[in-house]
């Protein structure tokens, strides 16, 4: 059997917060047989699908750390499950070749992951992987990565990107980050930082030192600038932040109280609300030249807005109809109309990058839950059944969402992430209490 690979080489991170970017890639054809491992995201899976992940190869401590964080990765996405070790009748000595496949199929394995990492003469570190499917008996992919050693965590989530795309069809989330509001302190004296970490709760960094309040952070599309909410000096105001270099900048010079920003899909310009005498309106604003037109204009509170993944419309709540509801307009403020009807309350509106669904708020009997509908309103259906569900924020895979949790009773908040199907809730890790999640794109 003829082995195939896909070569990658990671430099070394050019930053503390965000970095280690691919450098270049020589690609291959894997050739492989037509394989039978697959599976529908969409569809909802009650049985994840059993995958055997030996350790990997080669040097011991990279090699577990890297192999764990695989496991972790899929396991979490709910499709996947991780078969004991202690099961595994073939030991892999040799990546190279090909594995015993009967002995896989006996403990019922459907895909099977081999891997080894090797710390190189410059040293630099080399992860190769392979997944074979066991009942094609055939190798789906194989891939390796070259880069500092300090880097081996974002290789494992590569590892995991090219597993979960290869079987699903759908491009992974693993080799991403979230930028959310870490929360200390009692109830009534809550001190806000803002922070970033990977997005299975890892290497969280604070960029903020909690002296002044922020909120509702939002990513730019290379993830590299951050657009929040902050009370410095105690003036409600959109600052961005540079990941890259840790400037701040205020965005604009408003008399009265901005927020709610967020990036259009190009990164030139940035939608958000403004306040004036009591009543807020949407905004958009050019990066380069600073210029500013204001979208709204209706006496109700317009807020959240949310661009389209092709930035031709824009979607935001408003209190124009009585009641707050999320409403759709063109990008330049032209035929506005609501979509959101029923029981409840509905907000904080967030687009699919996928464009085939909106995430929003809804609130019924004093309970706040997560929920997804098309863009014209319709197959309205609850994620989440949570006290108090709110601000959902999507994978860049438009499969899965995270959303703050508060609970019942003064416990704090908390990040939770649920998939489309509504099926596979789970907590995220982060250092203390934490709210306002926002997913970064994919890394480049």
């Amino acid at each position: 059997m003829t082995v195939q690979w896909i070569q990658f080489f990671i430099r070394a991170p050019r930053a503390l917060v965000l970095a280690a970017l691919l450098a270049g890639f020589e690609a291959f054809s894997p050739g492989a047989a037509q394989a039978q491992l697959q599976i529908h995201v969409d569809q909802g899976v009650t049985e994840p699908i059993p995958l055997a992940i030996p350790e990997f190869l080669g040097n011991a401590q990279a090699s577990h750390d890297i192999a764990t964080v695989v496991r972790a990765d899929l396991e979490r996405s709910g499709l996947f499950k991780s078969l004991n070790p202690a099961s595994f009748i073939e030991k892999i000595s040799d990546i190279n070749t090909p594995p015993h496949f009967a002995d896989w199929r006996t403990i019922k394995a459907q895909g099977l992951v081999t891997g080894q990492a090797t710390m190189q003469s410059d040293g630099r570190l080399k992860v190769e992987f392979r997944l074979w499917d066991i009942f094609g008996e055939s190798q789906m992919v194989g891939l390796q990565y070259t880069t500092t050693p300090e880097n081996w965590r974002r290789i494992a989530h590569l590892v995991s990107d090219s597993i979960y795309e290869r079987i699903t069809g759908e491009k992974g989330y693993f080799d991403t980050r979230i930028v959310f509001i870490s929360e200390s302190g009692p109830k009534l004296n809550r001190r806000k930082r803002l922070a970033v970490m990977d997005q299975d709760g890892a290497n969280p960094v604070f960029l903020t030192q909690g002296d002044y309040l922020v909120l509702t952070p939002r990513f730019n599309p290379t993830a590299q600038m951050i657009a929040y909410m902050s009370y410095i000096q105690g003036r409600p105001r959109v600052y961005l932040f540079d990941l890259e270099t840790g400037r701040q900048e205020m965005l604009g010079n408003f008399p009265n109280m901005t927020f709610s920003p967020r990036f259009s899909p190009d990164g030139k310009s940035i939608v958000m609300a403004l306040e004036n005498n009591g009543n807020s309106d949407i905004y958009l604003m050019d990066l380069a030249t600073r210029a500013v037109k204001r979208l709204t204009t209706d006496p109700g509170i317009d807020t959240a807005p949310s661009f389209s993944p092709d930035g031709k419309q824009i979607a935001f709540e408003s209190s124009r109809g009585g009641s707050q509801q999320i409403y759709l307009m063109n990008v330049d403020g032209t035929n506005v109309h609501r979509i959101s009807f029923g029981e409840g309350k509905n907000g904080t509106p967030v687009w699919s990058p996928r464009g085939d669904l909106i995430a929003f708020t809804k609130i019924t009997s004093n309970y706040f839950g997560i929920c997804v509908m098309r863009p014209d309103g319709s197959g309205e259906r609850r994620l989440t059944h949570g006290w108090q569900d709110e601000g959902p924020t999507w994978a860049p895979n438009g499969r899965v969402l995270m959303f703050t949790r508060t609970l019942q009773g003064g416990g704090g908040s908390q990040i939770w992430s649920i998939d489309i199907t509504g099926k596979n809730e789970r907590r995220v890790l982060s250092p203390g209490d934490a709210s306002d999640p926002a997913w970064s794109p994919l890394i480049q």
